[in-house]
């Protein structure tokens, strides 16, 4: 089969489409024929070796974590699912070991979704049926990004209503990094659970934040973001989500909560908490986290367009090395998705143009 390979740690530049051998399932485990794998920062952030001392990877490793895809084969003791079923959600790199506890318990492993075909765990709530009136695309953009909105949500307390009821004002919150592929799940989530967000966003991304939900955006590239919130909002914000900032950013940035409010943080690196001592504040890192029937809520609000479709580009297998390049090296608004037919025929190897390569990678 094929798929997306990298032999050593490295950036874009370093990945090749290849022919590898096809995984099978073994006790508890299905394979999966993947129609469609959407890219993750994680995934080039694992790659660079920043996390190697806490989960070294085994190479040749292969990349990709969210898809969408039919079950093909179930291994012995496998109950949850059956052949022919119509599946999405997220797996982590086997060689993560502890880190895929913070997904989910049971741990949600793969063989890698970037490829034809892929193995996982069977009994994990990462992993759900997709609704038929749902389409694999869009799918497979839902779990990390949606998961990790649901966590954020949880953190903060907003619940977003059910159809029975309505949303009540929650508060105000600034978002940084909107119109990313976290972003994009977490303004609708906010927005529905009646929180007037303020989005951060470049203004060809004006109108892509507020169709998202948010009631106000701020460019970040031609104003200080901080003294324009508080211009705006001078007894500051409920809640800072940050989907952007490096931590120690955070320490500035934190002056546009109010006293009692929150910080919550999902980019990497993370903040050092002692830095908000005696700030009032309450800080946390917060982690994509599957609980059972996460995934299901996602589809609804997908289904009912709570969560809108937020597909940027679209990429054959082929050319998913040039797709992760592009993560790095272009401005991206949602997801960037890659497409799987089992049928295609690739080259073994598909070189990155000069135009995008460079030396190192930044993964922000």
């Amino acid at each position: 089969m094929k798929a997306v390979v990298a032999r050593d740690y490295g950036g874009p530049d370093s990945l090749a489409v290849e022919e590898v051998p096809l995984p099978r399932p073994g006790s508890s485990q299905i394979q999966v024929r993947i129609r469609a794998t959407a890219l993750n920062p994680a995934d080039l952030r694992t790659l660079s070796g920043v996390l190697r001392g806490l989960a070294p990877l085994e190479f040749p490793h292969v990349l990709g974590s969210d898809f969408a895809g039919t079950v093909t084969e179930v291994g012995p003791d496998v109950a949850r699912f059956a052949v022919d079923d119509e599946v999405f959600g997220v797996g982590l790199p086997r060689s993560t070991g502890k880190m895929a506890t913070m997904l989910s318990t049971p741990p949600s492993l793969t063989t890698g979704t970037m490829a034809q075909y892929a193995v996982f765990e069977a009994d994990t709530p990462a992993i759900a049926r997709r609704p038929d009136k749902l389409d694999a695309e869009r799918a497979a953009t839902l779990p990390i990004a949606g998961l990790t909105a649901l966590s954020l949500l949880r953190a903060g307390r907003f619940e977003v209503p059910g159809k029975e009821s309505s949303a009540a004002g929650q508060g105000v919150v600034l978002v940084t990094g909107a119109a990313g592929g976290v972003g994009s799940a977490v303004v609708p989530l906010l927005a529905a659970a009646g929180v007037h967000v303020i989005a951060t966003a470049i203004p060809d991304d004006d109108q892509y934040a507020l169709d998202l939900g948010a009631a106000e955006v701020i460019d970040y590239h031609s104003v200080d973001v901080i003294a324009e919130t508080m211009r705006r909002h001078p007894e500051g914000v409920d809640a800072l989500i940050n989907l952007a900032l490096p931590g120690p950013a955070l320490v500035e940035a934190s002056r546009v909560i109010r006293p009692g409010g929150r910080l919550l943080n999902a980019a990497f690196p993370s903040p050092d908490p002692s830095a908000f001592d005696g700030a009032g504040l309450t800080v946390q890192t917060v982690y994509s986290t599957a609980r059972p029937g996460d995934l299901d809520r996602l589809a609804a609000h997908a289904l009912d367009n709570t969560l809108p479709s937020t597909i940027s580009r679209r990429y054959a297998l082929a050319h998913a090395p040039q797709a992760y390049a592009d993560l790095v090296n272009t401005h991206v608004r949602g997801k960037l998705l890659v497409t799987i037919a089992p049928e295609t025929s690739v080259a073994t190897a598909v070189p990155i143009s000069n135009a995008v390569r460079r030396t190192g990678v930044s993964i922000g």
